[in-house]
């Protein structure tokens, strides 16, 4: 197991951002999440309201060295995954999502009746995020060698924020494991808000068993 190719490549991405971005007057952000078992790159930009909105997750397999996109095919109901041989490949595929994304939601860089766009600030940053988690592992839905979610929450020990962690992990009929992990930060004001808007429409959402047994 080897981390020297992911950090040769989270160095060459800090260079390339500001070109992948800077088309539409954009600025990239870089969080590095090294605490998984499969690290992962994630890709943000920040909005007017200093919200961040990420258009790509990359993920590492440190045991094979390599770089990879993982999604979920809800029609086969199964895990798909890109590998990304090289770093120009991984730079592809960075700038497709930012593309992708600027196609399905380009509102959130419209910034008045003339859709002119707005530098959102002058420098890349690269953020790697030192959480101190207050509970363990908490699993939240689970099907034994089929799939599990769990959530852990933790306190960011820079700006004291609150930052709530899902993984989602899925194991294959061969036995082979994908996880996808995701992270939300928030502010000590922010937490009652979040809690009541999930309490007041947890009835119009729909569950796993709903998907599965369609």
């Amino acid at each position: 197991m080897s981390m020297e190719w992911f950090n040769r490549v989270t160095g060459e991405l800090q260079d390339h951002l500001k070109s992948i971005c800077e088309e539409y007057d954009q600025i990239g952000h870089m969080n590095i999440n090294r605490g998984s078992k499969h690290p992962r790159i994630e890709f943000f930009i920040s909005t007017e309201d200093d919200d961040r909105v990420y258009f790509c997750t990359l993920l590492f397999d440190p045991y094979n060295e390599e770089f990879y996109l993982e999604s979920f095919d809800m029609t086969l109901q199964q895990p798909t995954r890109i590998i990304l041989d090289d770093i120009t490949d991984v730079i592809e595929a960075v700038h497709e999502s930012f593309h992708e994304f600027i196609d399905e939601d380009s509102e959130v860089f419209y910034v008045d009746d003339e859709e002119e766009y707005e530098v959102l600030d002058d420098e890349i940053t690269l953020e790697e995020i030192d959480v101190e988690w207050e509970t363990p592992e908490v699993p939240a839905y689970q099907i034994e060698d089929n799939l599990e979610v769990t959530y852990q929450f933790g306190v960011d020990r820079a700006n004291g924020d609150g930052v709530l962690r899902r993984v989602n992990r899925i194991w294959t009929e061969d036995g082979e494991l994908f996880e996808d992990e995701s992270t939300l930060s928030f502010k000590k004001e922010e937490a009652s808000t979040i809690i009541a808007m999930i309490a007041s429409h947890m009835d119009s959402m729909t569950g796993y068993e709903e998907i599965i047994n369609e």
